[in-house]
């Protein structure tokens, strides 16, 4: 789903009432942890991020068709002494599930961030059972996760997880909650 063809109410904003960016804080821990590639399937609660890694020179964006691909990105950005961060809704957890084998079996680090679907306010049936098991799934298959339910959370938790992945070469996902994100309207 592109940014274009979603609607989200206020609260999915990039910017809360108080004018925190949280988008741009998560570009600036981009910058600060030297992630270089940054892949994505387009999401309307990443939108922002992603246009802004776009205008960056120094990021590479690539969009995917499926998730596990950015997976694959990842080791090869490491291959090639680069960093990157995968962007995917939760929905996307179950699409790379076995691909994320390849993470925790070679040892690279892998930060991506998931914007939940499923939770507070969702429209969308369908969209429920991957939210209940995005986080024991990746859990299942040796990726630590943290999660942000609220703006104030997110630049602390990305900086955290971003400092584990690529200090530490392990595999970490940061969910960022619907309600934070805000409910989708269509």
């Amino acid at each position: 789903m592109t940014a274009a063809s979603s609607r989200a109410t206020p609260a999915s904003s990039s910017s809360t009432p108080a004018g925190r960016d949280w988008p741009a804080e998560i570009h600036r821990i981009f910058k600060d942890a030297r992630v270089q590639q940054v892949s994505y399937v387009p999401d309307a609660g990443h939108a922002r991020l992603i246009a802004l890694c776009a205008e960056d020179p120094r990021v590479l964006t690539v969009p995917l068709t499926t998730e596990e691909e950015g997976v694959a990105l990842a080791a090869g950005a490491w291959l090639g002494g680069q960093r990157a961060a995968l962007l995917l809704q939760s929905s996307g957890v179950g699409n790379c599930i076995n691909m994320l084998s390849l993470a925790s079996t070679a040892r690279f680090p892998l930060l991506m961030l998931v914007t939940m679907r499923g939770e507070w306010g969702e429209f969308n049936p369908w969209q429920v059972p991957m939210s209940r098991a995005t986080q024991p799934s990746l859990e299942a298959i040796g990726v630590r996760v943290y999660r942000a339910d609220t703006v104030d959370e997110v630049a602390e938790t990305v900086a955290a997880a971003a400092d584990l992945a690529f200090d530490g070469d392990q595999q970490v996902a940061v969910l960022l909650s619907q309600r934070m994100l805000g409910k989708k309207i269509w």
